[in-house]
């Protein structure tokens, strides 16, 4: 990997760059504002935009959805950080998307759905029609990144939740190991509309006891809520917050970074995809046997777990993942497990979906590369069930190390596992 890229909530100002993310996450630093709920906004203004994505016609540009704002400004950032000129070094990489949400097509969506084509001029039709396809799929960012980059390589989205753009690592790492293409650019991007998860919330207060009253031993434990503050592996997590934003990084093969004389954060190694089994789609199985397979196909024969003294959860608050994911340590590590540092920086910027894939390749290797484990954002007082030691409150921990985890989920029991190396392994 040789280039970070972000457009992430931010203390005062949006996150943009890796030495900005670093100073959010090696404090527990918490950029989350209440907005009757919790949750993560980037703020990025317009003049913000216009000077990270210069030279797009306003044809285009004005009818971008935040998601497009977010995914072009991560990508201009992890280009700039690579080294790398975004219309002349990009046009041969793969431009590779993850998206979980919606939120950010829906107004494209129902304008078009609602708009009556008698009443429209030439000129206002065509803006519609710019509107439309530019928003109304989820393969929206791909299509102005590969517009910005003048791609002429493989350009897709996947969706698969808050483990998309892990899923997309997946990918770039295979397709240069086919020799499909020597660089790879990946973004995660959502958007989350705060009026959507106050419904939410509503919602699930008024379902509260109908659910406690059907809930089987297949359904979760928890119904998520949004109105306090996110505290992963503390023993008062009882609640999830959104945050929205965009993280890019720039995946390529040895000769090409070497070639180029770039300089690499660190290494791909390995990633491992798998699913629960469970018959129903909202379940996670507590016992963590998915993760333990996701984590054992990512080592192979290759590598020995006791390599790996730190691992990036993917703890959203959420006690359900808390729990799978002590009892996969537990499996994994052994007696060891008490000594692993396992800590998540959702508590940083929210729980944003699809860029987590992409954060936590970035966030870990920054941590291997500056022989410092963040702390668990939030954390203060661990919760007793753990198996591992989260770090908890504002300070990072000490440690060098050349080998990490980092992992992510999606809601039916999907869990990712990416191997991470220093450049030097």
């Amino acid at each position: 990997m040789t280039g970070i890229g972000l457009c992430l909530p931010g203390p005062d100002a949006p996150v943009f760059t890796a030495d900005e993310l670093w100073d959010v996450a090696s404090t527990g630093t918490s950029c989350l504002v209440k907005k009757g709920v919790y949750y993560g906004s980037v703020n990025l203004s317009a003049a913000m935009f216009n000077e990270r994505v210069p030279g797009v016609p306003e044809l285009f540009s004005r009818h971008y959805t935040e998601a497009h704002r977010f995914g072009l400004v991560s990508l201009t950032q992890a280009s700039t950080d690579a080294g790398l000129d975004v219309q002349r070094d990009l046009q041969d990489a793969a431009i590779l998307v993850g998206r979980g949400g919606v939120d950010a097509n829906i107004d494209s969506y129902l304008a078009v759905l609602r708009a009556d084509p008698a009443t429209y001029s030439v000129a206002e039709a065509l803006e519609m029609f710019v509107a439309a396809e530019q928003a109304v799929t989820p393969s929206d960012v791909a299509l102005v990144q590969g517009a910005l980059t003048r791609s002429k390589g493989a350009n897709f989205t996947v969706s698969c939740g808050c483990a998309s753009s892990a899923l997309q690592v997946g990918n770039a790492l295979g397709m240069i190991a086919a020799g499909e293409t020597d660089i790879a650019v990946v973004t995660g991007v959502d958007v989350f509309s705060v009026t959507l998860i106050r419904n939410i919330q509503r919602l699930l207060s008024g379902a509260q006891q109908a659910y406690d009253a059907m809930r089987s031993q297949d359904m979760p434990s928890l119904l998520p809520s949004f109105d306090a503050l996110m505290r992963p592996y503390d023993k008062r997590a009882d609640c999830i917050n959104h945050g929205e934003g965009s993280a890019t990084i720039i995946i390529e093969s040895r000769e090409h970074a070497f070639g180029r004389d770039a300089l690499p954060y660190g290494q791909i190694l390995s990633q491992a995809t798998t699913r629960d089994g469970l018959a129903n789609p909202l379940a996670s199985d507590e016992t963590g046997k998915a993760l333990v397979s996701a984590v054992r196909r990512c080592l192979g024969d290759t590598w020995d777990i006791g390599q790996v003294p730190y691992v990036h959860g993917g703890s959203d608050g959420n006690v359900v993942v808390t729990a799978f994911e002590a009892n996969a340590m537990r499996e994994l590590y052994g007696s060891a497990s008490r000594d692993l540092l396992m800590s998540s920086q959702e508590g940083c910027f929210g729980h944003n979906g699809a860029p987590a894939g992409c954060l936590g390749v970035a966030l870990t290797l920054l941590m291997m590369r500056n022989g410092q484990v963040c702390p668990t954002a939030n954390c203060e007082q661990p919760a007793e069930q753990l198996t591992f030691d989260p770090v908890p409150g504002t300070l990072p921990r000490p440690l060098d190390f050349d080998y990490a985890l980092t992992l992510n989920y999606q809601v039916g029991g999907v869990k990712s596992a990416i191997l991470l190396g220093s450049p030097d392994v």
